[in-house]
């Protein structure tokens, strides 16, 4: 079907397999915005998190990061109880305090699974991974529990063995690492999260069943000279050229299961992206409140602009498995209890999100831009 001819769609609602949510009053602001998007589960990454305001400084993710059961299970809970109508799956962050013994407890508590930051690749990563191999009996231990281990693919910039890597080969530079790992333990299921590249993909399709990738919304839209002058486009990892992202188009439409729905919604406070002197913007767009649509929307453009290969169908069923059947059948979660719907009013992208208090402002993607209007059947 062509998108531009539909002003109606009918869908199950959406998994969103990729999400920061923060604490504080940014958590309290981002998360009511979930079913705004369409979305009614999330996978919860614990990696770099933030103070709440837009005056504080950027701080590690949830501080401490979030290494133990208890600490996971507490911040479900409190997530939980700002929306009681979304299924909250928990990880933890890979660091030298999680052993065997901790993947254990944590498959038991119905912890999902792990996720991995290369030490500086992203904000706040600095107590990140330098090397995989002291986790092996860790890996070994999620092989055996069934957790998935959630991979953010780069080779920091400034590593002493990798001194030609910048932010735009970083990506292809760490998929040898993904190869070994699936290699060394065939069994685990692994996420490449957030892929940006032709060879990601490829590298995906490359490897067994246990082996699947997320893509977000806005790296459909972007390329580098997108976020090289707009600080609400800026992310890591960054989008790359046009054929790269052509290669995320295709796969999202691919009907292949490995590809599905993970949106990397990364909000920070305004005053975190419009810097000034030395300070350094951070990395992340705010895509949640409309996770749903932008994917719909992306899918769209790339129609009406040719960017898909001839012959190529967008059907409901393609939608249907990338938005959100594709990541449940991999995560083994229940499927949609719900349908939204999505319809042509001339909605815009709001241009600003503030928690009550207004103490929180966040600009989202696309700010001001027309989208789907989304309401749940």
């Amino acid at each position: 079907m062509q998108l531009k001819e539909i002003d109606r769609l009918e869908l199950p609602a959406s998994g969103d397999f990729h999400v920061h949510l923060r604490d504080g009053a940014m958590m309290e602001a981002v998360v009511p915005t979930i079913r705004q998007g369409g979305v009614d589960v999330v996978y919860v990454m614990v990696g770099a998190m933030q103070k709440s305001t837009s005056t504080e400084p950027l701080k590690p993710n949830l501080t401490p990061p979030i290494t133990t059961v208890a600490h996971a299970l507490s911040y479900q809970k409190r997530l939980q109880s700002l929306e009681p109508s979304v299924t909250f799956l928990m990880s933890l962050y890979l660091h030298p305090s999680i052993t065997p013994a901790t993947i254990a407890s944590a498959a038991a508590a119905g912890i999902t699974g792990v996720k991995s930051y290369p030490a500086g690749v992203t904000t706040n990563s600095s107590s990140g991974v330098l090397s995989y191999e002291p986790y092996y009996p860790v890996f070994a231990a999620m092989q055996e529990h069934d957790l998935i281990l959630n991979l953010h693919g780069e080779v920091p910039s400034d590593s002493a063995n990798h001194k030609d890597i910048t932010v735009l080969n970083a990506e292809a530079a760490f998929l040898p690492q993904l190869l070994e790992l699936h290699k060394s333990f065939p069994k685990l299921r692994i996420i490449l999260e957030h892929c940006t590249t032709a060879a990601a993909i490829k590298a995906v399709e490359s490897c067994g069943p246990t082996v699947a990738a997320t893509i977000t919304a806005h790296h459909l839209y972007l390329t580098v000279d997108d976020w090289c002058a707009d600080p609400f486009s800026f992310c890591k990892p960054v989008a790359k050229t046009p054929e790269d992202r052509r290669a995320l188009l295709s796969a999202v439409v691919s009907g292949n299961p490995k590809f599905f729905f993970g949106s990397d919604s990364a909000p920070h406070p305004v005053a975190a992206k419009r810097t000034s002197g030395k300070a350094k913007t951070a990395a992340g767009c705010f895509t949640q409140g409309w996770a749903s649509q932008l994917v719909i929307g992306a899918l769209e453009v790339a129609q009406e602009k040719r960017m898909l290969e001839s012959g190529v169908e967008v059907t409901e069923g393609l939608l249907r498995g990338f938005l959100g059947e594709f990541g449940r059948k991999f995560y083994k979660t229940s499927e949609a209890r719900s349908k939204i719907v999505l319809e042509r009013k001339g909605e815009k992208v709001e241009e600003m999100v503030k928690s009550r208090d207004g103490e929180v402002e966040v600009v989202p993607f696309r700010a001001g831009e027309e989208t789907w209007s989304l309401r749940w059947a």
